[in-house]
């Protein structure tokens, strides 16, 4: 098999979950535009799935297309190359395939979620051995709901969605 064409770690997709607000309260306005709010986030079963693929050091695509998000703009690349930018050591670049299946703006997370698991993945698959409290960072970067996909556990939120304290909720059924 061509190296370029070969997965980047594990065969299996990695699951990226979507998630329901099961309350929200604005309860303020940053000057930079972000609501502060707070909310109990709680993840669904229904996941999109995520591959990823080998490609040469330095290059972050999307394989396939998503319609209506062109590639430099779709948050999987933008958080590939985010972590791009706190990993200089990385030897191979990254191809990235989505599988969608959680409804595009349906309120659902699906774009912070998929950043999520690329930050979460790539972490591990490209070794780098940030702490989840790293990842988190750099994933507010990219969204407000981007950390609670990395804590990966359903919480109450604060701030903009950053500060999250974890909560026990009955499994979806």
């Amino acid at each position: 098999m061509n190296p370029l064409g070969a997965s980047l770690g594990r065969a299996e997709p990695w699951p990226a979950p979507g998630k329901l607000n099961l309350f929200l309260h604005v309860v303020g306005r940053r000057s930079d535009g972000y609501h502060l709010l707070q909310t109990v986030f709680q993840f669904i079963d229904l996941c999109d799935e995520i591959r990823f693929r080998v490609r040469p050091a330095g290059v972050v695509e999307r394989i396939g297309d998503v319609p209506g998000v062109p590639p430099a703009a779709d948050l999987v690349v933008r958080a590939a190359r985010r972590l791009l930018d706190h990993a200089p050591g990385v030897r191979t670049g990254v191809g990235i395939e989505i599988r969608k299946r959680l409804p595009m703006q349906g309120g659902v997370g699906g774009g912070s979620s998929d950043a999520a698991t690329v930050l979460v993945a790539l972490n591990e698959l490209w070794e780098l051995r940030l702490s989840p409290k790293e990842l988190e960072g750099i994933g507010l970067e990219l969204g407000a709901d981007v950390p609670v996909f990395i804590a990966g556990h359903a919480a109450f939120a604060e701030g903009v969605g950053e500060k999250l304290t974890p909560v026990v909720l009955p499994e979806p059924v």
